[in-house]
């Protein structure tokens, strides 16, 4: 596909960073202890394809190569996302850390479904903590009074509990492995409080799910939480042992919509994800390949659906364990097609256009959108995906929104995910006790015929589904392999409220009235052609958002991924083809 002169030139980049990611991935390899009996067949790279399964962790080689070594003994595909989720909490600090948040789509092969496990933490059960947020606001600038409950731990357990096969000792030996090194000076006391999860694996009796579970309560309920709470109060959070004692990781039925063939899964309205499905359906009513790829008309068209899916994004969602979110009515057809008909196909809206699902019109009634020009941020949260070679796929967006924060006595980091709440009287979205925050992390799987087909992952905050919506148009509409998709020019709006604001005024959330960042290879004419149409155009020369991509075969079992090589994405592959 020659869309541009500079898809080749990104192409040819390519071959660079393959030959650099070859030579680099055989010194990490070196290191993860192989055995003698293991087949040596795998490749990581940027772009990879295989038949004996995948695994794209960040940017870490070392990770992705100590997470095949799980497939190449037999693991499953949430063995081998278990692996990567411990390893990039050490090796992405800063995007990811050891009391960060995980939400997780898996495709279970046997039980031929999709599920959502939500490792995600809660705000603090205490009412007095949340009166103090009505009262003196959600600190917003880094402070471990906005830290929800550590999820991560709990998420790996549990995924290893449910789909898994390996106990939590080989799932974080090549963890401690790189702790031991002693990079940072946290290292070692994270290294401690994982040997003694390992500790209390070992001691306990029964099954290998008992054994786990063992490791876990030792974290949450154990002398590990008391070492938390005497940190949480020196440094004036208002988590205690009983939030950490309370939590879980819940397993859900995934938000889904039919695209062209492909049934799309998202995480529920305590992430942004349904607001993707939300999009697709209003874009099923165009002919968008007939536009052209990146044509003015095409781009229009996809950013106009993205505002009024994310008006309703910004209006409705809410952790559905204390609102009611009309998911039914906000995905059903007839009103996309009442909102389809929202969209100028000569003229951008530069107004706030929240729906209204519940008694069936296209508008709540137009609001004043303002124009801060608000910074996105984009570096606090990476990516990772699995696939195995029985057809388990996981798609996972690990994260943490430091702002800041550092590692405690046990060498645990925990973020800032409650500035994604607010304090506005009757949202969905307000702050109560034991509430999951509405996060922008969303990973994506996609079957076709019941098969998995698609995973991706981004890292890039309020972006994720944007450039998730770009990667998957490129292929499902246009045919662009993974490796052309993750590549071509990318573009997303601003019109849309701040996930990270928990400004009360929501309207003053708002980021960038008819704001959109595009790729500077979109061809000046295009541009100048939206610009008239009335887009606010930023136009940059870096990436856009971090995505990766899986694509599978179910009929050959060839898995093709790629991640864009600009951020430093790698797959891996285990029997991979030339």
């Amino acid at each position: 596909m020659r869309l541009f002169h500079h898809h080749q030139t990104w192409l040819f980049l390519g071959s660079l960073f393959r030959l650099l990611a070859v030579l680099v991935a055989a010194g990490s390899m070196g290191s993860t202890h192989l055995k003698a009996d293991e087949p040596p067949a795998r490749k990581i790279d940027w772009r990879a394809s295989g038949t004996g399964g995948a695994v794209s962790a960040g940017r870490s080689t070392e990770v992705v190569a100590a997470a095949l070594d799980v497939l190449a003994e037999g693991g499953t595909a949430a063995d081998a996302a278990a692996t990567s989720l411990l390893g990039l909490s050490v090796t992405e600090h800063g995007l990811f850390a050891s009391g960060g948040e995980v939400p997780l789509l898996i495709y279970d092969a046997k039980r031929k479904e999709v599920k959502v496990l939500s490792g995600l933490g809660r705000a603090p059960l205490d009412p007095r903590a949340i009166e103090w947020f009505f009262k003196n606001g959600i600190p917003s600038g880094g402070s471990m009074k906005s830290a929800p409950v550590p999820g991560m731990v709990h998420l790996v357990s549990t995924l290893l509990i449910r789909y898994g096969t390996v106990s939590f000792e080989r799932a974080v030996r090549p963890t401690l492995a790189i702790l031991d090194r002693k990079g940072r000076d946290w290292h070692p006391r994270l290294a401690v409080t994982l040997r003694k999860l390992v500790e209390a694996e070992r001691r306990a009796r029964g099954s290998r799910t008992e054994k786990i579970a063992a490791a876990r309560d030792r974290f949450y309920k154990g002398d590990i939480a008391d070492e938390l709470e005497k940190w949480y109060i020196r440094v004036g959070s208002f988590l205690r042992k009983k939030d950490l004692a309370a939590h879980r990781t819940p397993l859900e039925d995934p938000v889904t919509v039919s695209y062209r063939g492909y049934k799309i899964h998202k995480c529920g309205p305590w992430t942004q994800g349904p607001y993707l499905c939300q999009t697709l359906s209003l874009l099923e009513g165009f002919d968008l390949k007939s536009m052209g790829h990146f044509s003015a008309d095409y781009l229009h068209t996809v950013v106009e659906a993205l505002k009024l899916a994310m008006a309703d994004r910004d209006e409705f969602y809410g952790d559905p364990e204390f609102v009611k979110v009309p998911l039914k009515q906000l995905l059903s057809p007839g009103y996309a097609r009442m909102r389809r008909g929202l969209i100028d196909p000569r003229k951008a809206s530069l107004k706030r256009r929240p729906g209204d699902p519940l008694a069936g019109r296209p508008l709540r009634g137009p609001l004043v959108a303002s124009n801060r020009n608000y910074t996105i941020p984009v570096q606090d949260t990476t990516t990772c995906l699995a696939a195995d070679r029985f057809g388990n796929v996981v798609a996972a967006t690990p994260s943490c929104n430091l702002v800041g924060n550092q590692p405690g006595p046990p060498g645990v980091t925990q973020g800032n995910r409650l500035r994604s709440l607010n304090t506005t009287p009757g949202h969905p979205n307000r702050i109560q006790p034991g509430k999951r925050p509405r996060i922008t992390l969303t990973p994506t799987l996609v079957t076709r015929e019941g098969k998995p087909v698609i995973a991706v992952s981004v890292a890039g905050g309020d972006l994720q589904d944007q450039v998730t919506l770009n990667v998957l148009l490129s292929h499902i509409d246009f045919g662009l392999a993974p490796h052309e998709a993750v590549v071509v020019p990318r573009f997303a709006t601003g019109h849309h409220q701040g996930s990270f604001d928990p400004n009360p005024d929501r309207g003053a959330a708002f980021i960038s009235r008819g704001g959109v960042t595009m790729h500077s290879d979109v061809p000046e004419p295009i541009r100048r052609e939206l610009s008239a149409r009335g887009h606010k155009l930023r136009v940059v020369g870096g990436a856009i958002a971090h995505p990766v991509m899986l694509v599978i075969d179910p009929k050959t079992g060839v898995v093709r991924g790629a991640g864009d090589p600009r951020v430093g994405r790698r797959v891996g592959v285990l029997s991979p083809i030339p």
